[in-house]
């Protein structure tokens, strides 16, 4: 007998920000019913009542849709978003976004991330591995995903930045520093043109550098931890995603301390990109709204 084919849990997703005001989740989902759509999930969020910003998040489940998108969007518009000046986005299911992975030698962030994509708990495509030092390319081979080794020096970054952005632009929808342990540019980050997410340990800025668990435990530390957060041109000062920590004590050696920041590392970045791959992380001004 064959096997029924999966019905997808939703057929779109639905993504709107505006200014806040009355009204907003009734037009949305009115409009949603009258196209004969069921709601599956919703979440929202005001940034202030008065004067602040609304958040949604719906996906729904409207049979046909596949083939009527553009009446869809087009009657969306002139009776919804028009009206309530909102800036809005839809991804309908099955749509993958493409994702390139940057890592330099730490390969703890790397072998996960390819680890749950292939297993498929990550919704995208891996498109390529970029690296500045070509130790990873097996595993990256191994997962049958492209490897590029793109060296970086002190006086050669900016050639190199070059090199990654025509291996990137245009054809990322998001990039993942997988402990990618160069400082990427201003100016890359405003010519990628696609949103870029890094991992690092809790210690930052108090021990920024080499070997911070050493000197991490020379000073006693009880936690230790890792904070995912969107790149940009302040280093280490993007809106942060994702955080997680885990207790120590002095009985730890700093190898253990090692062990443990990896682990939570590898959890932290994996949920980060997940919930960004799900359409649940939105900016406002210097933080994330998670839905």
């Amino acid at each position: 007998m064959a096997a029924a084919e999966e019905i997808p849990p939703y057929s779109a997703r639905l993504l709107i920000d505006c200014a806040d005001q009355p009204g907003i989740v009734a037009a949305v989902s009115g409009f949603l019913f009258e196209q004969g759509a069921n709601i599956v999930s919703s979440h929202q969020f005001s940034s202030d009542p008065i004067g602040g910003r609304f958040y949604l998040r719906t996906e729904f489940f409207l049979e046909g849709l596949i083939d009527d998108r553009d009446r869809f969007q087009q009657s969306f518009v002139a009776e919804v978003a028009e009206r309530f000046a909102m800036e809005w986005e839809i991804r309908y299911w099955g749509e993958r976004q493409r994702v390139a992975i940057l890592v330099s030698r730490y390969d703890h962030c790397l072998v996960d991330m390819l680890w749950r994509w292939r297993r498929g708990e990550l919704d995208a495509d891996v498109v390529g591995v970029l690296s500045n030092h070509p130790d990873l390319s097996e595993e990256a081979a191994v997962a049958g995903v492209p490897f590029h080794h793109v060296p970086v020096a002190k006086d050669t970054k900016r050639h190199a930045e070059e090199q990654m952005l025509e291996l990137l632009c245009g054809k990322v929808d998001l990039v993942v520093l997988a402990r990618y342990m160069q400082i990427l540019s201003g100016e890359f980050l405003e010519r990628l043109g696609a949103p870029v997410i890094n991992i690092h340990h809790s210690f930052l800025p108090a021990f920024a550098g080499a070997d911070p668990y050493r000197r991490a435990r020379e000073h006693g530390v009880k936690l230790i931890g890792a904070t995912a957060h969107y790149v940009t041109a302040e280093l280490d000062g993007g809106p942060i995603i994702e955080q997680d920590v885990a207790r120590v004590d002095h009985r730890q050696s700093v190898r253990e301390l090692e062990r443990i920041g990896r682990d939570i590392e590898r959890l932290v970045l994996a949920r980060a990109v997940s919930l960004h791959l799900e359409d649940r992380v939105i900016a406002d001004g210097g933080r994330t709204i998670v839905l």
